[in-house]
């Protein structure tokens, strides 16, 4: 007998909301408000903004808190490529 099958999303590569929660920056909660105010907007017609420009307008996190979730983003990626 064979172990379980790895799922297609156990090999992902991490998302901003999800870093940034990881980190401490922002909450599950704030997280999901986040993604709904960036869904309202794509559904309105108005431009799409990514998490962390919807983060900083809320005042939630700081540019060098967001440079360093971007950094530890970037770093996961060169080392999944790798």
């Amino acid at each position: 007998m064979t172990g379980p099958k790895e799922h297609p999303s156990d090999k992902y590569c991490p998302r901003f909301g999800h870093l940034a929660v990881e980190m401490g920056y922002v909450t599950p909660q704030q997280l999901k408000e986040a993604l709904s105010e960036q869904v309202d907007d794509n559904l309105s017609g108005r431009q799409h903004r990514i998490l962390g420009a919807i983060f900083f307008d809320r005042g939630w996190m700081t540019p060098g808190q967001i440079d360093e979730v971007l950094n530890r983003l970037f770093r996961s990626i060169k080392e999944e490529i790798s």
